[in-house]
């Protein structure tokens, strides 16, 4: 569990301030030398933080002065001039008991935060939503099963520097080369989102650090996680399993937005996109006939 949220450390992550509304919505940009986490807008994302910087951190830095201290103090105290004749001494059971102890007690005491947050990120009770997420060689498709069943693709938008003012005619929307996607990920804010990921064909990963979330998309199976967005705005990810040569090519880009801009997103999204199955989605009437067949 250490090395899954160490390897949130080193994500290439960003946001950009957007909105469906004319009010900027502000997420985590990209900046030169930044270092830690991205700033977390889950609660399972500031677990991961807090995790990180107050339990991680501190311990790997006491880690590390306390070997490089005995370090220096032994090339230091048995350098060959000091110690013309060396020791010939092979054992010492304090020291070896020691140096086996220890660490053994530390990660026991790591244990318990760790086991926290993989049962936190585990799935949720209840969840307001459901949003499914296909892996594909090399682009991402979703799917609403709560609010039409309808599905699109998510491809990337720009690959070239010279593609980034054409993509920003089309779309309407400042591009960041190899980060966006013609179609945005619309999930509304504080709502308990359900995340079901699967793929088409490889093994793929949807990663969006400032989520902590962080999943492979495994053919024939379902995987499950969730996540409450706290913070609107436009978040970054990738696919962080390697997954074919096209494999830097497949970013995620997710916007939060509040929950009236969702419902009056749905409503659009909905005229535009065909269901799963290929037809158009069924007029709101049609979908609540439907719902009370389904209940009877």
């Amino acid at each position: 569990m250490t090395n899954i949220i160490l390897r949130f450390s080193g994500a290439a992550t960003a946001a950009l301030a957007t909105g469906l509304s004319s009010a900027a919505a502000l997420a985590s940009e990209p900046m030169p030398w930044q270092l830690n986490l991205p700033t977390p807008v889950t609660p399972v994302a500031q677990m991961q933080y807090d995790f990180h910087t107050y339990w991680l951190l501190p311990i790997i830095t006491i880690i590390a002065v306390l070997v490089l201290a005995l370090l220096l103090y032994t090339c230091f105290r048995f350098r060959e001039s000091a110690n013309p004749t060396p020791s010939r001494t092979t054992h010492n059971s304090l020291l070896e008991v020691l140096w086996t102890g220890i660490p053994i007690i530390i990660l026991v005491v790591l244990a318990f935060p760790s086991f926290s947050l993989l049962y936190a990120s585990d799935r949720v009770e209840d969840p307001d939503m459901t949003l499914k997420i296909i892996g594909n060689q090399w682009y991402w498709s979703y799917e609403y099963p709560d609010h039409g069943n309808f599905t699109f693709d998510a491809i990337l938008a720009a690959r070239e520097a010279e593609d980034v003012p054409i993509a920003e005619e089309e779309y309407g929307r400042d591009i960041l080369r190899l980060m966006d996607t013609d179609n945005l990920v619309v999930l509304p804010e504080d709502t308990k989102i359900r995340l079901i990921m699967t793929s088409n064909d490889v093994l793929h990963n949807w990663a969006v650090s400032d989520f902590g979330v962080r999943m492979d998309t495994v053919p024939g199976r379902l995987n499950e996680t969730w996540m409450m967005v706290e913070e609107p705005g436009l978040y970054y990810g990738f696919c962080s399993e390697l997954c074919g040569v096209d494999h830097a090519y497949m970013p995620i880009a997710v916007k939060i937005v509040t929950k009236p801009e969702f419902e009056a997103w749905v409503q659009q999204a909905q005229q535009e996109f065909d269901t799963v199955d290929g037809t158009p989605v069924p007029s709101a009437e049609k979908q609540v006939q439907l719902a009370e067949t389904v209940a009877q």
